[in-house]
């Protein structure tokens, strides 16, 4: 089963790459100006297709070609009959290239142009940021940053062209500040920074147009990554045979609940049983064994005060989590490296991560997957948590580097680092932001490696049927409120398609 075929999924691109697309597109006849025209036509149809009643629009342009887009959309929009304020940050006589025939496009459509200045006014019903695209490097500074702030306090829609000014194209990280847009239309090839990072706050809905740029065709420029569809989940999850057994569905032990901690271990056993695993055993502290039995019987819930306790269990089963709530005393430290002398495949969570970073810095294993979030991948790397945000996708890699097998990245734009290459998530929501929903997350996993998914297909399809999960209870029943034990329900419906 090959469930790590990349040919349905959107390939992203760092801005570089995305430059030297443009760049051969040319090289091989189309004219620049004509796919500038191009990108502000689809701009402009995205445009419409949100706010067909809008009647006015102010178009914000900086020197660039992305300002040369704007100043194309623009004339488009005059065109069609919408009364447009052009606001640049630059003289018209200093741009050149592609962008100074936009401009001249622009003013022949009978479209005037204003120069930005403290205290201008966007008077369009919305706004069109056209200002920095995606090469920006450093921090946000001087009129640019007044410009931005200005948008953002105007309190109207933004459309940004190609990506919201501010926003680093590569890592999803805002340089000093950043454009709220409603929509971004992005072009040729889709950046990896659009969706990660602190990115998804400023994107609003991503609106991806090739035109008429076949990526592919470059063999030699590879995406930098991947984003995760739903459509995976009707490859992966076909009808079980008739005679199949729970024999044949796996056994999981879930290995944490130290004394005091016992919801995390309960949450991943339960959602492990929920997501199809024939047997989930629960190795806890004996106070969280009665909780666990009234809540969900089907679980096999063990006492253990130590390493001797888990006597037969640790060979009786095909796959391992480990960490939720495990604590990280001796008693933790002792569980966990019992659990990585294990020989079956294994999900490291929780305090299992933060034990490993702490005494086992430098082991590395093909058949794991570890699931931090951004303070315990500091740990993990020694550096601090702004540094992973600062970079989602190269702290994950480093950690996948480092300790081999999959890493799982949580966060907005969830990142998946594994042998094929790098994958985001684009779904999940804010309402996700409580406790034990990475509880919930190791449940899945190890229910997919119990069931002989291997490491990198678990990783992939957990973190995609978590997120959307997440997303089908916050549809139902709305983002506050939503609850760890909440997604199993939604999870399984996902599992069964």
């Amino acid at each position: 089963m090959s469930l790590l075929n990349t040919a349905r999924l959107r390939p992203l691109y760092r801005a570089d790459q995305v430059r030297e697309l443009d760049r051969r597109t040319i090289a091989g006849g189309i004219d620049g100006f004509a796919l500038m025209q191009r990108a502000a036509s689809s701009a402009w149809h995205g445009f419409r297709a949100r706010w067909p009643q809008v009647r006015s629009i102010s178009v914000m342009c900086g020197k660039g070609n992305n300002g040369g887009d704007g100043h194309v959309l623009a004339a488009l929009a005059a065109q069609s009959g919408l009364k447009v304020q052009r606001i640049t940050t630059a003289a018209l006589e200093t741009l050149d290239g592609d962008a100074a025939k936009a401009a001249e496009l622009a003013t022949a459509a009978g479209v005037g142009c204003e120069h930005w200045q403290p205290g201008s006014v966007f008077h369009g019903e919305v706004i069109v940021d056209a200002l920095l695209g995606t090469g920006l490097r450093g921090p946000v500074e001087g009129d640019f940053r007044q410009v931005i702030e200005a948008i953002n306090l105007a309190r109207k829609p933004v459309l940004a062209i190609d990506i919201p000014s501010g926003v680093e194209a590569d890592t999803g990280a805002v340089l000093g500040c950043a454009t709220h847009s409603d929509c971004t239309v992005t072009f040729i090839g889709d950046k990896i920074g659009l969706h990660t990072g602190d990115a998804p706050a400023y994107t609003g809905d991503i609106d991806f147009r090739p035109l008429g740029v076949k990526s592919q065709a470059f063999p030699d420029i590879p995406p930098d990554a991947w984003l995760l569809d739903e459509c995976l989940l009707e490859e992966a999850f076909s009808p079980r045979q008739r005679i199949a057994h729970k024999g044949d569905m796996g056994h999981l032990l879930v290995l944490g609940g130290a004394p005091g901690f016992g919801g995390a271990a309960l949450i991943a056993s339960q959602t492990a049983a929920r997501l199809g695993a024939g047997k989930v055993s629960l190795a806890t502290a004996p106070e969280h064994t009665t909780a666990s039995l009234v809540s969900c019987p089907e679980v096999m819930a063990h006492s253990v005060r130590g390493v001797a306790d888990l006597g037969e269990l640790t060979h009786q089963s095909n796959a391992l989590v480990v960490g939720p709530g495990l604590g990280q005393g001796a008693l933790g430290q002792a569980m966990l490296q019992s659990a990585l002398e294990m020989p079956c495949p294994l999900v490291v969570d929780a305090d299992g991560l933060n034990l490993l970073a702490h005494y086992w810095p430098e082991k590395q294993r093909d058949d794991w997957i570890l699931t931090p979030h951004p303070g315990e991948a500091a740990r993990l790397l020694d550096i601090t948590t702004a540094a992973v945000q600062e970079d989602r996708p190269a702290a994950v890699r480093a950690l996948q580097e480092r300790y081999g097998g999959s890493v799982i990245l949580k966060g907005a734009g969830t990142l998946v680092a594994g042998p094929s290459g790098l994958v985001i998530c684009p779904y999940g929501n804010p309402g996700m932001a409580s406790g034990g929903m990475g509880d919930a997350l190791s449940g899945i996993l190890g229910a997919l490696l119990a069931q002989g998914y291997n490491i990198e297909q678990s990783a992939w399809l957990a973190t995609l049927v978590h997120a959307l999960a997440a997303d089908r209870a916050a549809d139902a029943q709305g983002e506050r409120g939503l609850l760890a034990s909440d997604l199993a329900f939604y999870a399984r419906q996902l599992i069964n398609p």
